[in-house]
């Protein structure tokens, strides 16, 4: 081979190598939480109020409408949209029906999910925050919430709380320490009275559903609170629909 060969195969060498190191390099990204959002049908979009309530951000907010932060920023004039305050009423223009926004965050700690009720005829998130904080309580005491048409919203809307996002310690179980492993759910309602909405069992089979698989929660595990070993209530209620929601739980598998 001519040395002018050599030549040209070593200048070949070195721009291929040379462009091959300028090549950048994908950076790691840590593992963050799940976001795990509700599929939704067809639907219209229309304006709504909407009432923030514990733990909700405008990121937040977006994603349960379906609408850009800007617009929401836009539409409402706010100057520090990372200062929302609870209780503050907000406009969401143009918004897709309300959805939740469950975030699934790696953890060894949940071991159990526990159901309660409120034992109240109405309530949500809100009006659970301000009651619990008079208790001498750190907010409300619960993970998610499960509306029941009451109080501005609907009839089985899912609500996630400040105890769940910042991955607290619950306030809803203090038998065999549940507070620590169980994952609190309260459905709003008085089922000592009355049994659950339909639209309530459907969210939390949903919901249920989501955190069992994700935690590899057994069946065994996810009982009400007065099941409990070393609780002494009947709550979620006598009237709670035990057999309904398994026969749901597991058909939605």
């Amino acid at each position: 081979m001519s040395r002018a060969s050599n030549l040209w195969i070593i200048i070949g060498l070195t721009v291929i190598l040379s462009s091959c190191a300028r090549v950048p390099i994908k950076p790691t990204v840590p593992s963050g939480p799940q976001i795990y959002t509700q599929p939704t049908g067809p639907f219209l979009r229309q304006d709504v109020f909407h009432v923030v309530a514990p733990g909700e951000t405008l990121w937040r907010i977006s994603k349960m409408y379906n609408v850009k932060i800007e617009e929401l920023v836009r539409v409402n004039g706010l100057k520090k949209p990372e200062e929302l305050e609870i209780g503050q009423r907000l406009i969401v223009p143009q918004a897709a029906p309300i959805k939740p926004v469950i975030a699934l965050y790696p953890s060894n700690k949940w071991k159990y999910i526990i159901i309660h009720h409120s034992a109240t005829d109405e309530g949500n998130s809100l009006n659970f925050n301000k009651l619990h904080k008079r208790k001498g309580w750190a907010g409300i005491g619960y993970d998610f919430v499960i509306d029941n048409g009451t109080d501005g919203k609907r009839d089985g809307q899912i609500e996630v709380t400040p105890r769940w996002i910042k991955q607290e310690k619950g306030a809803h179980c203090r038998a065999s320490d549940m507070n620590s492993k169980g994952i609190g759910i309260c459905l709003v309602g008085n089922f000592s009275k009355k049994t659950v909405s339909k639209t309530q069992l459907d969210a939390l089979a949903y919901l249920v559903n989501i955190l069992r698989k994700y935690y590899k929660i057994p069946e065994g595990r996810i009982m009400g609170h007065g099941q409990v070993p070393g609780a002494k209530t009947e709550c979620p209620g006598k009237y709670f629909a035990w057999p309904e929601f398994y026969n749901k739980l597991n058909s939605s598998i």
